[in-house]
């Protein structure tokens, strides 16, 4: 008769079983649903960013010295290396350059002008031919010439055109060389970090102690039989890898890395390899694990609410059979007997929601995949019932069930007298608050928290030298929050009472009776007020993460656009010449201010760091800096930025074509300096000037492009010679735009050794260069703000000013040292210095992206790169790994609220059964509805009450401590710049008022079911 005897037991209190049966469906549920979760997330989270990586991520390159025996050697072994190490084998392009040549008609001279060859493999699918066609292979030896290409760039700077032949003979290996021009093309993207080793083929000339031009590129045949003399070659392989699973990671960065080794033994001694693809799969691999780490900061947070809410449902359910326990056992029933009649109760309720908690998932994480970030990341979660499924909530659900038989087994041992004796009475302090154990267990959550803020995540290095979820680390947060609840409830007693002391003196009853009923019994209600904070600070603290990441994410985005829209691509093309790409790109919709900008990898006091220019009278408009990234303000920065201006000689009207004519000492190469009204600087080639008179014609529209259209004024700057074989000097004889004669300032340029230059009405003298860096930045170079001090930049040693100090640089990545000048006050001192003038490889540009960059889809040949602000924040809130926590948070917070209001209702409806006589009694004596619902509701105001404040308090104190550390990139990086606590207060008071306006409905409800009881005084009463 055990079977009947536990089901007959079970439903005799109908209210109490089904609110255990409520609480662990719903924690099976929704861990069942947060397993899934975090599974789905893990594997979302690796394909889109291998999906999304960049070249320079996954590639691999394997440089050698090779010569024409050598190279096929070499190369059949790197390629079957390179299909060992991956998957499926990746696709390789080899990239060949020769030695120095020199350009022709200068072999005799001491400091000649210098040419080279290249080879890459696939060149016609990273360019596009501007005109002519690509190079066949030719004879390998002999005098026939070799066909070869030459980007736009060089052949600018070079003079080389298609259909041309020219003879260059080489500086270690003499024999001529006739090559015969055939075309000329411009790299899709020459700053691309494809070509990051490749600086000559995207820029086309290199000024150093030597010019060098080119390179010439011929066919890989041509290359290996003409110029293959103890060369370098370098060969990239980059993989597909967008099916790999997250279990692939590890094996293929250990592949990958051991690459050189293997090629070594193969007998490649002279391969060196280079990938930053390992360190991308095992960061992968690591953003992975804590991504599913921190989603288990919800589920512990969760775990830990569940098991309260139900120890609270299962005391009530004890506490209730007191002397039904007491009279079984009065009766013969022993301990063993009395456990398997608790344990067959608890599997009772509990094996059902093992068993329906897998179907519940899926349908529950659909609701999750609706939320907007979530849907967007492309996150696709396979609604099935597996076996892991099963195993998490049968799992659950034992633990439950034990959880709901520890109260009746603990006090099965009390006879009947000792349980009539201990009924009435209320104790003023806990079991735990005696032990201490609250205490104690601050300390626990105190050096978790710590451990987090200390490592950045809860992911730490295992014994066995990987990487493992630390335990400690991902419970801190939720030891916090029941640290703090159990604090807070030290405060009932206390508070209870002065509440009583202050009701008491007041003529209204209903306070004073609810007052007394508190502090008279605080243990009764300590329970559902720790378990409505707990509940209140979830809420608080998964709103305040999700503010915060969204909030974080936005930081990113203005951070790394710098700008609304921030273009690039190459700064003279084809299409959209120099002067024309800044009329065509200000000319787009929606735009409220444009400025040309400069930005590239710089030697800067002998480190590297990022160098950009950008017009400081426009930063106000453009820059996005972050305030608490700077004591100095924006408007600040922009006003000390500013500094001397070069000089310059407006050209009336609009000209179209301008005339020079010069007077030289001796032969001298000579470019010509000016800027269009936005402020771009370019150069033009005048050639070789002759010794004696010169005459030199510029097309002034050739320099805006086949497409584009100049902005006038049209200003000279000044004229920039090469290094002459003897001291020469240079005076400008004359200057016409267009045919008309133009007064300009007299000019004269005497060059020694060196390069010089001479300006059109240039200042007198250059102060310091006022420059804003990085704090890391000043620190090495041991400047501070307004100090003035030498800097390398370039290897060019300057006096710089520092004007301002940036934690770290808008559009600079993490840890990067950077330097920020005025864009026309670097063009002049690099105009002073003989230096070509900073190409305008950006434009910054403020207003409406969008309309901008619709209009920028209707003009693909314009060849620019677009970074809006806008979408780069949707990519990054759309990134699975980064956005996973947010939606675990949003499930685990529903089901605390849940927990809240269930267990609430559950323990204020047995509260107000239990004293259905007490109310009786009350009525009988006069006491009115409205007053015994007054009684009801000081009693439940004060748990209502002292829950919101101390949950909210609560969740200010976990924010503040946790939540920066847990909001990390996809990469599992830390953010840039550095989180900000954000703590939405609108949706938090809504949440506070929502929260307060169910409990209260609730009480309001349960007084209305006492009424219809009816709470008139019986005779049998």
């Amino acid at each position: 008769m055990r079977g009947p005897l536990v089901v007959k037991r079970a439903f005799s209190e109908p209210l109490l079983l089904l609110a255990a049966f409520g609480s662990i469906l719903l924690a099976t549920t929704t861990l069942v649903a947060l397993t899934m979760y975090a599974s789905s997330i893990a594997e979302a989270g690796v394909r889109r960013t291998m999906e999304t990586a960049s070249y320079e991520q996954t590639a691999v390159t394997i440089s050698a010295s090779v010569t024409a025996e050598t190279f096929p050697k070499y190369d059949a072994s790197i390629r079957a290396e390179l299909a060992w190490a991956y998957p499926t084998p990746p696709a390789v392009t080899t990239s060949l350059r020769s030695d120095s040549y020199t350009m022709p008609g200068q072999e005799d001279r001491k400091l000649p002008e210098l040419l080279r060859f290249g080879s890459y493999d696939g060149l016609d699918r990273q360019a596009r031919l501007v005109s002519g066609a690509w190079p066949t292979p030719g004879p390998t030896s002999g005098d026939d010439p070799v066909e070869a290409v030459i980007s736009l760039s060089a052949a600018t700077a070079t003079g080389f055109e298609v259909g041309h032949e020219y003879t260059v003979r080489g500086r270690l290996d003499p024999r001529p060389v006739k090559v015969h021009v055939v075309g000329v093309f411009q790299l899709d993207d020459p700053f691309g970090a494809r070509w990051a080793g490749e600086q000559l083929l995207s820029t086309g000339v290199e000024r150093r102690d030597f010019t060098t031009y080119g390179p010439l590129m011929v066919a890989r045949e041509t290359f290996v039989g003409r110029f293959a003399t103890s060369v370098n070659a370098t060969w990239a392989a980059v993989p597909d890898l967008r099916a790999i699973t997250p279990e692939r990671l590890r094996p293929l960065a250990g592949a990958v890395a051991v690459l050189g080794d293997r090629l070594k033994a193969a007998g490649c001694t002279g391969c060196e390899t280079a990938s930053r693809l390992p360190e991308m799969l095992t960061q992968l691999d690591t953003a992975s694990l804590v991504a599913r780490s921190t989603m288990l900061i919800p589920v512990l947070q969760l775990l830990l609410l569940a098991a309260y809410a139900l120890m609270l449902t299962a005391r009530l359910l004890a506490d209730h059979r007191r002397m039904e326990v007491a009279l079984l056992r009065s009766r013969g029933a022993g301990t063993i007997r009395l456990a398997a009649l608790a344990g067959g109760e608890a599997l009772l309720v509990a094996l059902p929601c093992a068993i329906v908690a897998p179907f519940l998932g899926p349908p529950l994480l659909a609701l999750v995949t609706m939320l907007p970030w979530i849907r967007a990341s492309g996150v696709r979660l396979a609604p099935v019932a597996d076996l892991g499924t099963f195993l998490v909530s049968s799992g659950v659900a034992l633990a439950a069930a034990v959880l709901l038989m520890l109260p009746a087994l603990a006090g099965a041992r009390r006879t009947y007298v000792e349980e009539q004796s201990a009924r009435g009475r209320g104790g003023g302090r806990g079991l735990i608050e005696r032990a201490g154990a609250d205490l104690a267990l601050l300390v626990v959550a105190g050096l978790a928290i710590w451990q987090l803020q200390r490592y950045g995540a809860p992911v730490t290095t295992t014994a066995q030298g990987g990487l493992g979820i630390d335990p400690l680390i991902i419970s801190g947060p939720a030891l916090a929050l029941l640290t703090g609840g159990m604090l807070g409830l030290r405060l009932v007693p206390r508070v209870s009472r002065l509440a009583e002391r202050v009701t008491s003196r007041r003529p209204a009853l209903a306070p004073a009776l609810g007052a007394w009923q508190v502090s008279r019994r605080p243990l009764k209600y300590a329970g559902p007020a720790l378990l409505l904070t707990m509940a209140v600070a979830i809420g608080i603290v998964s709103l305040a993460t999700t503010a915060t990441w969204r909030s974080s994410q936005l930081d990113q985005a203005r951070h790394q656009a710098g700008a609304d829209l921030r273009l690039s691509g190459p700064p003279d093309g084809p299409e959209l010449g120099a002067l024309g790409r800044g009329t065509a790109f200000t000319a787009l919709p929606g735009l409220t201010a444009a400025s040309p900008g400069y930005r590239g990898q710089s030697e800067v006091g002998g480190e590297s760091a990022l160098l950009l220019t950008l017009d400081a009278g426009k930063m106000g408009q453009l820059f996005h800096l972050r305030p608490d990234l700077s004591a100095q303000t924006t408007a600040e920065l922009s006003r000390g930025l500013a500094g001397d201006v070069a000089g310059k000689l407006d050209l009336p009207g609009r000209p179209a074509t301008l005339s020079l004519a010069a007077r030289v000492s001796t032969d001298l190469p000579v470019r010509l300096v000016l800027s269009d009204a936005l402020g771009v600087w370019r150069e033009v080639s005048l050639g070789v000037l002759k010794a004696g008179d010169n005459q030199v014609d510029v097309d002034l529209r050739t320099l805006a492009g086949r497409s584009g259209a100049l902005s006038y004024p049209i200003s000279l700057r000044g004229l920039l010679s090469g290094a002459p074989e003897s001291e020469a000097s240079l005076t400008l004889t004359g200057l016409r735009a267009d045919g008309r004669d133009v007064a300009a300032p007299p000019l004269t340029m005497t060059v020694g050794a060196g390069p010089g230059s001479a300006a059109f009405a240039a200042p007198p003298q250059l102060g310091p260069l006022p420059v804003v860096l990085t704090a890391d930045l000043a620190a090495s170079l041991k400047l501070g703000v307004g100090q003035v001090g030498k800097a390398s930049i370039d290897r060019r040693v300057q006096t710089v000013k520092v004007v301002g100090v940036v934690q770290t640089m808008p559009t600079a990545p993490a840890g990067q040292k950077a330097v920020l000048a005025d864009w026309s006050t670097m063009q002049a001192h690099e105009l002073a210095a003989a230096q070509s003038p900073r190409p305008a490889t950006e434009w910054w540009l403020a207003g409406d992206g969008a309309a901008a960059v619709a209009a920028l889809g209707r003009h693909p040949e314009w060849d620019v790169s677009v970074l809006d602000q806008r979408a780069l924040a949707a990519t990054l809130q759309n990134d699975p790994l980064a956005s996973g926590l947010q939606g675990a948070l949003m499930l685990g917070f529903l089901a605390a609220l849940v927990f809240a209001v269930l267990g609430f209702l559950v323990n204020a409806a047995v509260a107000a059964r239990e004293r259905m006589a007490e109310f009786a009694i009350l009525r009988a004596l006069g006491v009115n509805s409205r007053q015994v619902f007054g009684i009801l509701a000081m009693e439940q105001t004060f748990v209502v009450g002292l829950s919101l404040v101390a949950g909210t308090g609560l969740a200010i104190v976990v924010g503040v401590l946790v939540v920066p550390h847990i909001v990390l990139t996809g990469q599992a990086a830390a953010v840039t710049p550095g989180v900000l606590l954000d703590i939405p207060w609108a949706a938090t008071g809504v949440m506070l008022v929502l929260v307060a306006g169910v409990l209260f409905a609730i009480v309001a409800g349960l007084t209305r079911d006492l009424r219809r009881q009816g709470l008139a005084f019986r005779e049998e009463q």
